[in-house]
């Protein structure tokens, strides 16, 4: 509530002469208070000396009355002065405790968010390890099983491919060198043509 009444765009407006505010008044309650000292000492010394001189009534009761006045000035500014003060130092306190809570408020909806994040990854963990020993003790074995036989297979399949492609290479490595042979019979033919012809010529 506290916090609300400070939000209020006037005390901001405040805020900024809050201080000399403050000090004048402090000072000014000062100078009340010690007038009012002066005064109180002045009138009872007066309010001594006169009973003491036995004067007339009047003047005594006037005289009294001055002191009466002193001393309720005097009793006003101290009461106002410290209560001023305390009316500052409870602003002041409310204002850090505002501030405290909200503050407070901000990291407790923080500390919620990241536990209820924590109990999240920790249920989804244990999910996770629950589904993991649950198939590793019954499905390792058949998972390795099944593994090792496709690469069995895979390398039953490659080795035929294997097989497969040495005897077609080799067959075109014969195909190659027959070709070879008979280019070079073919060459042979030409050039003994061009003499042939030569000699016709």
């Amino acid at each position: 509530r506290w916090q609300k009444i400070f939000m209020i765009p006037l005390w901001s407006k405040m805020a900024v002469f809050w201080n000399k505010m403050f000090l004048t008044i402090i000072v000014l309650l000062i100078v009340l208070f010690l007038d009012a000292v002066r005064e109180v000492r002045k009138y009872s010394s007066v309010h001594v000396n006169e009973k003491a001189a036995n004067i007339n009534s009047s003047a005594f009761d006037h005289i009294q009355m001055k002191l009466f006045r002193s001393q309720r000035n005097l009793y006003l500014s101290g009461f106002s002065l410290f209560l001023w003060l305390v009316l500052r130092r409870t602003v002041t306190l409310l204002t850090q405790l505002a501030k405290e809570m909200a503050s407070h408020a901000a990291l407790e909806t923080q500390v919620n968010d990241a536990t209820e994040a924590a109990k999240k990854y920790m249920a989804e963990n244990e999910r996770l390890q629950e589904a993991l020993s649950g198939q590793g003790s019954d499905k390792k074995k058949e998972s390795k099983e099944a593994t090792q036989e496709k690469l069995k297979e895979e390398v039953e399949y490659l080795k035929a491919e294997l097989q497969k492609t040495s005897t077609a290479f080799q067959k075109a490595k014969n195909e190659v060198a027959a070709v070879k042979k008979q280019s070079d019979g073919v060459r042979r033919e030409y050039d003994h043509l061009m003499k042939e012809y030569e000699r016709l010529q």
